[in-house]
């Protein structure tokens, strides 16, 4: 394969993009590890395994990976759900998940992630914001934080509050604010968060020095994790590692498809999912907090000008060389002021795009949404993206059970136009007679409709001697439409109605032929358009 790079013009941008993308990613990887439960050292290695390995392997060129705000709440849950605290069992989970992520672009399953519907996306993105939010305020109070997810963390509230630590709530202000006001034009030279972290960290240092802080973080070269195999084991770890996987995998792919609308550019989802599961698989050998896209950073990125994998790779190259020498950088910033730039992270991930037009949307996709982020921050993500998936299925089958029935056209065929010969007496047939109908299927039928169609269809057929079932206009009839079908073709016979059917074709006659359907229709019963449906309808009305 011949790889060509632009050194002119592209060198530049892709290097002030991986050194702003390095900016904005320390603080927040500090965060987040912190918030994991890993430790600040986790989420830095977390930005280096997975941002070098996604970006080198995976499929969108502009893209930043690294710790995620979806990514750090679920492996809090695996630290202390699925593996009991014990490392060595989250990090084999960890390699599991990017195994599975792995698997999910050889089979080429990428491009269907998309195709989550956007009320499940936005209920849980919203969801880990206020989850990120209401975690982050015990250490913004001066506490310590809780295990047991928001829940415990808010039943801690009052007791942070009766022994609050002024000094770290000062600091975290002071971050929170930054993060908040510093000009967007000023961004592009000097990153919100890191602002943040310098005039919290500054203030802690000279002015508020009882706020807790970071303390002693590991240097040097990671520790390696050896995976737990034991069967047992690895029973109980498939299920989180595969939601991890799902997870990554959605929070990947959509900020490709932010990074290709900034950009204009195509990324390619099999081999992103590639790239992401590689770069997870390290993280869980080197003790990283699991990663995916990260929406801020690629966008960072992309202003500042890198446009190819090298600024991602850049990044982690820096990032690597920093954390060599790292300890004495990060011991002196207080957890507050670390917390007050994930609050402002949090308060972002929240998808405000929905929620403000919260009264214009459709009230099935609100139910959803709501349905969904109240799951993710009370019950757990499992349950929340499951369920979601579940609630806006059934939402969709509904709406395509009207449309589809819509589609159904049941026509009664007057004896005296549809039989009556041109030269023939006008008061040969009864004006109000309609011996024959016709019941034209145009369209897409699934199991949305199918049992509906039931008792819209069998009145009209009962009314009949004869009944055109017409699949011209019929694109499409899955399993459950077809047996449907058998069964009104059955109630027709039980009413003595005979069938005729028409234009019957393509892959609309193999489905329904692969179910034997029409079984009980004699062959002469099949025909190819109206007129000679009108010719077999004389002759059986006339037996």
């Amino acid at each position: 394969m011949r790889i060509s790079y632009d050194l002119r013009n592209r060198l530049p941008g892709d290097i002030f993009g991986g050194v702003t993308a390095t900016v904005i990613a320390l603080p927040v990887a500090l965060g987040f590890g912190v918030a994991s439960g890993l430790g600040p050292i986790a989420g830095i290695y977390s930005a280096i395994a997975v941002g070098f390995f996604a970006a080198v392997f995976g499929g969108t060129p502009s893209q930043i990976s690294g710790p995620t705000g979806p990514m750090t709440i679920a492996m809090a849950v695996v630290l202390i759900q699925h593996a009991g605290g014990d490392l060595t069992k989250a990090f084999t989970i960890v390699m599991l998940a990017g195994l599975f992520q792995i698997a999910l672009g050889i089979l080429r399953i990428g491009s269907f992630v998309t195709y989550t519907p956007y009320s499940v996306i936005s209920g849980f993105m919203s969801g880990i914001g206020v989850i990120v939010m209401t975690i982050q305020v015990l250490p913004f109070l001066g506490a310590n934080s809780v295990p047991g997810g928001p829940i415990n963390s808010i039943r801690a509230w009052p007791e942070a509050i009766a022994n609050l630590n002024y000094h770290a709530l000062i600091v975290g202000l002071i971050a929170l604010l930054a993060g908040i006001f510093w000009p967007n034009r000023l961004s592009k030279y000097l990153p919100g968060p890191l602002v943040a972290l310098i005039l919290g960290t500054v203030a802690a240092i000279f002015f508020f020095t009882n706020a807790p802080i970071i303390g002693k973080v590991p240097t040097g070269l990671p520790e390696f994790f050896i995976p737990e195999i034991t069967p047992g084991f690895l029973a109980s770890a498939l299920q989180p590692a595969f939601i991890l996987a799902l997870l990554g995998s959605i929070d990947s792919l959509l900020t490709s498809l932010v990074a290709d609308s900034i950009t204009r550019t195509r990324h390619n989802p099999n081999r992103e999912l590639m790239g992401q599961g590689l770069g997870n698989f390290v993280a869980g050998i080197v003790g990283a907090l699991p990663g995916a896209g990260a929406t801020m950073g690629t966008v960072v990125n992309i202003r500042a000008g890198g446009r190819t994998p090298v600024s991602g790779a850049l990044r982690s190259i820096v990032l690597l060389a920093l954390v060599l020498g790292l300890g004495q950088i990060a011991e002196p910033i207080p957890h507050a002021v670390l917390a007050g730039i994930l609050i402002k992270v949090g308060w972002d991930i929240i998808d405000w795009r929905f929620v403000t037009r919260v009264r214009h949307v459709p009230r099935e996709y609100l139910v959803v949404m709501l349905m969904t982020l109240l799951l993710t921050v009370f019950v757990d993500l499992v349950t929340a993206v499951a369920l979601g998936l579940i609630a806006s299925a059934v939402m969709r089958a509904r709406q395509s059970e009207q449309l589809e029935l819509d589609s159904v056209v049941s026509v009664p065929l007057l004896d005296q136009t549809f039989l009556s010969d041109p030269d023939a007496d006008e008061d040969e047939f009864d004006m109000f007679q309609a011996r024959a109908g016709l019941l034209a299927f145009r369209g897409h039928f699934s199991v949305a409709s199918a049992n509906e169609l039931v008792r819209v269809v069998s009145a009209d057929i009962h009314e009949h001697e004869v009944v055109i079932f017409d699949f011209s206009d019929t694109t499409h009839m899955d399993d459950s439409a077809a047996l449907i079908m058998e069964q009104l073709i059955s109630s027709a016979g039980d009413e003595d109605t005979e069938c005729i059917v028409m234009n019957l074709s393509g892959s609309v006659a193999s489905s329904l032929n692969s179910f034997n359907v029409f079984k009980d229709i004699p062959d002469d019963r099949f025909v190819d358009n109206l007129e000679e449906a009108r010719e077999l309808v004389r002759d059986i009305l006339d037996d």
